[in-house]
């Protein structure tokens, strides 16, 4: 984002996110209580206090795991759905239980550190970047965000309020993404020019049409709260609490939910930041003879994205990458016995191609190996990155220790500066998928990254930056 969108992020006052006509937020920016200490301060309890916007879920594992470090207190839940929520305010009967993350933030803002966010897509910014405005360190679920514009203001915003990030996607401390790029910095299989990644996503409802009829909204959800940013719409079955993920509206499809697994060991052994053009192919569906379903709410079933990303200072020339959902895979390379598993037994993997060689791994970048595997027991890198101790589990205290000790102090496997460029490039992806409803399906996007557009098929830039619902805004 360019120094003057920058300004343009929104000001730390509850008029910019809740437009109702009740008072708005002091203008004061309130700064965490180790932060008042000055340099190398640790809050007094010890523990970093934490607030869980979505406690169920995948909301409710992160909160646990925060709280299994024993230097995080959860103290505040936030959650549109009772039921969802029931398992975590039995486990945490202290904390203090708020349906409307608005409201928490607006009277809990002096008592609160940090902010873990595990919602639907489509409102992971919103609540993120206000709870930046505070001053507030954040812990975000992938993918960072919805939309492009969005995942480039939080990296922008991380940087403007000084706040410890992470994404979610655990398996960036794992050991195999490190190992992986030793092995790459070593030399070991030459110069990458062709990655593959594959998934067996979507494991839920794609390519199909909106429920025709309405249904009755439970009594323990707010699905006006749980709609957010999105467009208004009549409650339906088999959309909260999962499905939501292969609607556009809410989810960004299979390359969202496991791009950023799948494509985080590409992005730090090879060096890449953002993606130059992008093309696709889509499955179809048919709903009779010769007669193809049109569903343009819904993310298609299959997907096969080829992604080309600029030299980069560890490679010698362009990179080609290509994304595969659905069940859909790569030929095997030659070197894979012909009854040793490609990429993990699920049907996920990351395969690098290089000039002298390939390496394979699975989600996550478990069970990292050299081809042929028998390679990877006889060849030894030296170790130049430090390991995350925990591995995946330990990713949520990195987080953690990082908040505790301050801004800047500490590493952390996936701040937003390194989160911020690879949801992009994975939502740049997505732009091609969208386009097979915009008549766009034979045409490369050419992507404008300092200006975020296609400079060559206008139509799919209106997902770039989608309007909110009136009565949430973000700049």
């Amino acid at each position: 984002m360019s120094e003057e969108n920058s300004k343009e992020l929104p000001s730390p006052t509850r008029r910019d996110f809740i437009k109702t006509g009740s008072t708005a937020l002091a203008g004061i920016m309130i700064v965490p209580r180790f932060v008042l200490g000055g340099k190398g301060f640790i809050a007094p309890s010890d523990r970093l206090i934490v607030a869980g916007v979505g406690a169920g879920g995948k909301g409710q594992s992160d909160i646990a795991n925060f709280a299994k470090t024993g230097k995080a207190e959860i103290a505040f839940l936030c959650d549109v759905d009772d039921r969802r929520a029931a398992t975590s305010v039995k486990n945490f009967p202290k904390a203090k239980f708020y349906k409307d993350w608005r409201e928490m933030l607006d009277k809990e803002q002096k008592n609160i550190d940090a902010v873990s966010v595990s919602t639907p897509d489509h409102n992971h910014a919103i609540i993120a970047c206000s709870a930046m405005q505070l001053g507030k360190h954040v812990y975000v679920q992938k993918p960072l965000a919805h939309d492009i514009y969005e995942a480039r203001m939080l990296t922008d915003a991380a940087k403007k309020y000084k706040v410890v990030t992470q994404m979610g996607n655990q398996g960036a401390s794992n050991d195999g993404t490190r190992l992986l790029a030793e092995w790459y910095d070593a030399g070991l299989i030459g110069d990458v020019h062709t990655v593959y990644a594959w998934t067996n996503r979507p494991v839920w409802p794609q390519g199909i049409p909106w429920p025709a009829t309405k249904a009755a909204v439970p009594k323990e959800l707010d699905w006006n709260l749980w709609l957010g940013t999105a467009p208004y719409k009549d409650y339906v079955d088999n959309l909260v609490p999962f499905n939501w993920r292969g609607w556009w509206d809410y989810g960004t499809g299979a390359l969202g939910d496991m791009g950023c697994h799948l494509v985080e060991a590409p992005f730090r052994v090879l060096g890449l930041q953002y993606a130059k053009d992008v093309q696709a192919s889509v499955g179809s569906v048919y709903v009779g003879e010769f007669k193809q379903g049109h569903f343009p709410q819904s993310c298609p079933p299959s997907s096969h994205i080829t992604l080309t990303f600029p030299k980069t200072s560890k490679t010698k020339g362009d990179i080609t990458m290509h994304w595969m959902d659905g069940g859909i895979q790569p030929e095997r390379p030659a070197e894979l016995g012909p009854n040793e598993t490609f990429g993990d037994a699920d049907g996920n993997g990351t395969l690098f191609i290089g000039t002298k060689g390939k390496m394979i791994a699975g989600t996550y970048s478990l069970n990292p190996q050299l081809l042929p595997t028998s390679r990877t027991a006889q060849v030894h890198a030296k170790q130049k990155f430090i390991r995350v101790t925990g591995q995946s589990d330990g990713h949520y205290g990195q987080w953690v220790e990082a908040c505790l000790a301050g801004y800047g102090k500490q590493e952390v496997s996936s701040p937003f500066e390194t989160a911020g460029p690879l949801t992009e490039a994975l939502l740049m992806a997505n732009l091609a998928v969208r386009g097979h409803e915009l008549k766009g399906g034979n045409v490369k996007l050419e992507w404008d990254n300092e200006n975020m557009r296609v400079t060559n098929f206008d139509a799919v830039n209106q997902y770039v930056k989608r309007e909110y619902r009136e009565g949430w805004t973000i700049k």
